[in-house]
């Protein structure tokens, strides 16, 4: 299984040469995390190479989410350590977010805005002048379809779809280099997931970075050119999606991974009569 270009990873959290952390987009190392007893991140590491969709899969409650939190700075890890482009997000958090969009599980954002006054708030935060806090703001309403009569409505009146379509807008507003986003397609409507599916990948080609999250390994499929399998808290294998699979679908190759057993052959019996 892990042959080719696919990597085994381990709960080691070495050291990246210094080199490697340098040139990946984004590159997580040792990233580990306890609540209690509970272990929710188990000393895991991934590179995210420049130009590259990366989708992070793993089951309900596996620490895609602790995980992610802890790369972007929004929960401090443990162990372990995240660098964007090189620049430590702990060490030197301003430069580090600078070159980040992110957009986690849940995202709160100021309810009694609309989606233009959010943007301009956010534009004005980020140090943008006022011409192009305007300009992005027009740009980013109308390719995320928010403009006309959506753009005068509160964000607390927005449904999941224009929410998270609103929530990219923001994390695309200061010109990052790398996006991480965490489920960004959950209980999103057909129409909103291929418009952020496009602008996504527009994003990708102009060479920029992506991480994504999600236990939708059929949208993983679809989008992503590299995968990191995330299990109990470790990520178990990572390298290019067709090996990563090999011959098989990505979510057959996950259920290997994960040692699980599909289930449904024993009990229900009442279901079949």
């Amino acid at each position: 299984m892990h042959s080719g270009n696919v990597r085994p990873t381990g709960n080691d959290g070495a050291t990246p040469p210094s080199d490697e952390g340098e040139t990946a987009a984004f590159r997580l190392v040792g990233l580990h995390k306890t609540f209690g007893e509970h272990t929710a991140v188990d000393h895991a590491s991934l590179t995210v190479a420049p130009g590259s969709f990366y989708g992070l899969v793993g089951p309900n409650g596996a620490g895609k989410t602790t995980a992610l939190s802890m790369a972007v700075g929004l929960q401090r890890p443990d162990e372990g350590y995240a660098l964007v482009h090189g620049i430590d997000v702990w060490k030197e958090p301003l430069r580090a977010r600078k070159l980040m969009g992110v957009l986690p599980d849940g995202l709160a954002m100021p309810e009694r805005l609309t989606g233009r006054e959010l943007l301009t708030f956010l534009g004005h935060l980020h140090g943008l002048s006022a011409a192009e806090v305007a300009q992005r703001t027009d740009e980013l309403l109308a390719v995320m379809e928010l403009d006309g009569s959506a753009e005068r409505t509160l964000v607390v009146d927005y449904s999941t779809g224009m929410r998270k379509k609103v929530g990219l807008a923001t994390a695309l507003l200061h010109g990052p280099k790398l996006l991480v986003l965490d489920e960004p397609f959950e209980a999103v409507d057909p129409v909103s997931a291929a418009t952020i599916k496009h602008i996504l990948k527009r994003f990708v080609a102009g060479g920029n970075s992506v991480l994504i999250s999600s236990h939708v390994m059929a949208l993983v499929e679809q989008l992503c050119d590299t995968v990191g399998v995330l299990i109990k808290g470790q990520v178990v294998a990572e390298g290019p999606l067709d090996e990563v699979r090999g011959n098989r679908t990505l979510e057959e190759a996950f259920v290997d991974l994960a040692g699980a057993a599909v289930g449904g052959e024993e009990g229900l019996s009442w279901l079949a009569s």
